[in-house]
């Protein structure tokens, strides 16, 4: 199992909690707009290793999600801006291009530190 994708979550928006309702999570590397960094999970920008695809999981910190969907955009908007909305309603056609949708699921608690990888 070779990750295709690991970063870390560094510092944690005081608004992310508005989105959770939506069972959304929204990511951005750290030269996040001001204005944005507030409803996001500010991350370290990574490249990714190989193609996200449907059936491949992502795990944020202990506990894994199963990706359903992938944007199209997805993949660009990690390596270079690390910004991309984490979707956990089960689509299984990605409507939005910087989107990850997973399993349909409410959302854990998400502390700084914490890992995310995509395998």
């Amino acid at each position: 199992m070779s990750n295709k994708y690991v970063t870390k979550v560094n510092k944690i928006g005081p608004s992310v909690a508005d989105f959770l309702g939506e069972k959304m999570l929204i990511l951005f590397g750290e030269n996040a707009p001001t204005e944005l960094a507030e409803y996001c999970l500010l991350i370290d920008v990574n490249n990714v290793e190989g193609d996200i695809e449907a059936g491949d999981t992502l795990q944020l910190g202990e506990n894994k999600y199963t990706i359903t969907a992938v944007g199209d955009a997805v993949k660009q908007n990690l390596t270079s801006l690390g910004h991309i909305t984490l979707k956990f309603d089960g689509s299984q056609t990605p409507e939005l291009p910087g989107t990850l949708y997973l399993e349909d699921s409410d959302i854990s608690d998400v502390t700084t530190g914490d890992l995310i990888q995509i395998y």
